[in-house]
């Protein structure tokens, strides 16, 4: 295993003016249609649900926010995805990013697995050959420069932090703080740092998806969490008795409540950047776990306009790839 570690040694912050005030960005796994509950194939490259995206991007175009699709290579060699999500990234109404999907990405020479699922386990060179087939792939697709990466599953390595350095790829998102997939071979961020830092000074910098700790125990939650207590009561149990549970800024699984206290706590920490996520198959119904059906459907989009709304009264500001990296690297 050769995956990322959460956060480097010698952590170097991404102190810029731009997070003078704290601001958001939406970051957006556009992805190919699978059974999220079975296993990889490489014959998993549905797309039908494309059109749907349309909705989500009204509602951030209603709401000031230029989100960034993270496009993998089904979605890239799609034709109403290139043109639907084209017209959005010629309008400034959005970016574009990479997300590496290992086992539907050529050059196809690795066993389908969960191992491998992780780009992280693969060999440098075929990592590297995926990640460059993906940029090639985006860049002729869309006619623009990928804006930031994202590793599938988060399972990013060193390897391909070294490959956005040769490419020209100034940010990474795969950190996902306060998980840990350790226990399938892949990445622990278990105490990963939730505040955006440089992985190469003036080069690349990560930007983690937000996750933080709500209840009672919560500043004791990467220890409590991980270790002594989850052995004593279980996490499902330690959430419903408010006692501690782990709340990532995402309307998939994540109820509104929790998604708007968590935003209170990541901002009373003095965070500077919040990272939303999810994943283009729940924009339609059936896809994924969180939206299978109608009604689950529209609660997902009132968690959006709460969101939203929330971000608002707050005073958090969207902010964008484009926005962050133009301040990074002019200060770098």
């Amino acid at each position: 295993m050769n995956c990322l570690p959460g956060t480097p040694k010698e952590l170097i912050p991404l102190n810029l003016p731009l997070f003078s005030k704290p601001r958001f960005l939406v970051t957006v796994d556009a992805e190919e249609e699978f059974d999220w509950a079975g296993d990889f194939s490489r014959q998993n490259l549905g797309t039908t649900h494309v059109p749907a995206i349309a909705r989500f991007q009204y509602l951030c175009d209603s709401n000031g926010t230029v989100p960034i699709y993270m496009v993998d290579y089904p979605i890239a060699t799609d034709a109403r995805a290139i043109d639907l999500l084209g017209q959005y990234v010629e309008t400034q109404r959005a970016e574009i990013g990479l997300q590496l999907h290992p086992w539907v990405t050529p050059p196809f020479e690795e066993e389908v697995n969960r191992t491998n699922s992780f780009a992280c386990n693969l060999p440098d060179d075929l990592e590297r050959a995926k990640i460059r087939n993906l940029d090639e792939q985006v860049r002729r697709a869309f006619h623009t420069r990928p804006l930031a990466y994202r590793a599938g599953r988060y399972g990013a390595g060193p390897n391909a932090m070294q490959c956005l350095r040769e490419l020209g790829i100034g940010i990474d998102t795969s950190v996902r703080a306060l998980f840990d997939y350790s226990h399938e071979q892949g990445p622990d961020y278990s105490h990963s740092s939730l505040y955006p830092y440089w992985i190469y000074p003036g080069e690349l910098a990560e930007l983690p998806l937000t996750t933080v700790f709500a209840g009672a125990l919560r500043k004791d939650g990467p220890r409590l969490f991980q270790k002594s207590l989850s052995r004593l009561l279980p996490r499902s149990l330690m959430a419903r008795s408010r006692l501690l549970e782990r709340v990532a800024l995402t309307p998939e699984g994540i109820p509104v409540e929790r998604a708007l206290e968590a935003i209170d706590i990541a901002l009373d920490m003095g965070l500077p950047l919040l990272n939303f996520s999810f994943h283009t198959p729940s924009l339609a119904v059936g896809h994924t776990p969180y939206v299978r059906n109608e009604r689950d459907l529209e609660t997902f989009y009132t968690w959006w306009t709460s969101v939203f709304a929330h971000l608002r009264a707050r005073g958090v500001e969207p902010t964008t790839v484009t926005e962050i990296s133009n301040a990074a690297f002019s200060v770098a």
